[in-house]
């Protein structure tokens, strides 16, 4: 085992997969000579070359377009796009060519292509540098999504992303590049749960809370919290957001009757929306509330000042479960 952040935990997945299998190339802005902005791939190009680590122009329609050209002819590119606000020219190439190719090809075409995005807030970037697209892509069939929450998973992951013949988006959470802990490097991919898994981090009785990428730390921190008042609260990392694990999920609400899901992207049309809506679907007769949603507000990603009001946090979480389970909480007033 090695104790690495999760920024290293990437690194040392991409250094892997180049080492593993010559087919395997990088391309985004500044991720050779600088080592990309925030050093992930750092002394990937000296060790590889410029070949397979590749600087590209500012321009994300054109890493991707290359990268689906590179898929056809049997590369596996791994494309980084520097910021989540960036990925937006892009998004014509994504979900008009890169996730259709196999079906429109009646399946004679793979895009082995995965596409790296840091994403999400708690840095204190300005405009396009914080946002939270993942919404976008899960609607998108033929796409799979996944945002690991930890160094251990962020090595797994994203082995398996490049591994995989189908297109993967594999979201990072920024605001956790510098989390550390234990990663076995070695027997990693036999040992790792499939990549589309969901995996309960902390067992609890009273209330089930699904959170996923940078939310599940904040997650942890709230059944902490909750286990002071004698609130046990099992937490679910989700790991995968298309396809999503809704049987981990299900079996929990089973048992414990209430829902919370959190996440920093808006509340209208997230993710959070259709898990509360499919576990209501499949889990009727054993809710004992409504299931609850602590997201991000339906505005523009605010500026970084305004982020700690915006992004979910410890107490926010707390009030959704208290919310679910039908104690005082930040509504109570309004209902009455």
């Amino acid at each position: 085992m090695t104790k690495l952040t999760l920024t290293q935990a990437i690194n040392a997945g991409l250094r892997r997969a180049l080492e593993d299998d010559p087919k395997v190339v990088l391309l985004g802005e500044d991720i050779g000579t600088l080592g990309g902005v925030f050093r992930v791939t750092d002394g990937l190009m000296k060790d590889f070359g410029s070949h397979r680590v590749i600087d590209t122009p500012l321009a994300e329609s054109a890493i991707i377009g290359t990268a689906v050209g590179l898929a056809y002819r049997g590369f596996r590119p791994v494309c980084e796009i520097q910021f989540d606000g960036f990925i937006y020219p892009g998004f014509d190439q994504i979900v008009s060519q890169v996730a259709k190719l196999h079906v429109r090809t009646r399946g004679m075409v793979r895009m082995p292509l995965t596409i790296r995005v840091p994403f999400g807030g708690g840095i204190g970037s300005p405009e396009h540098h914080s946002e939270s697209p993942e919404a976008y892509f899960v609607h998108t069939s033929g796409l799979r999504v996944i945002s690991p929450s930890n160094p251990q998973d962020a090595y797994t992951m994203l082995r398996q992303a490049i591994a995989s013949d189908d297109p993967v988006l594999y979201f990072e959470p920024k605001r956790r590049y510098h989390t550390k802990g234990e990663v076995e490097l070695e027997g990693a991919l036999a040992a790792a749960p499939a990549m589309g898994s969901a995996r309960v981090v902390e067992p609890g009785t009273d209330v089930t809370l699904v959170a996923y990428g940078p939310l599940v730390k904040t997650a942890l921190d709230a059944a902490s919290a909750a286990a002071a008042e004698g609130i046990s609260v099992e937490v679910i990392d989700l790991r995968s957001l298309s396809p999503v694990d809704y049987a981990t999920v299900q079996e929990s609400v089973q048992r414990t009757g209430r829902l919370v899901v959190t996440h920093e992207a808006a509340r209208t049309l997230g993710l959070g929306a259709e898990i509360a809506a499919t576990i209501t679907e499949r889990c009727f007769n054993y809710l004992e509330s409504a299931p609850v949603r602590v997201t991000g507000f339906d505005i523009p990603y605010p500026p970084s000042k305004l982020e700690k009001h915006h992004l979910p946090d410890l107490d926010r979480i707390l009030d959704g479960v208290d919310r679910a389970l039908g104690r005082p909480n930040s509504l109570t007033a309004l209902e009455g």
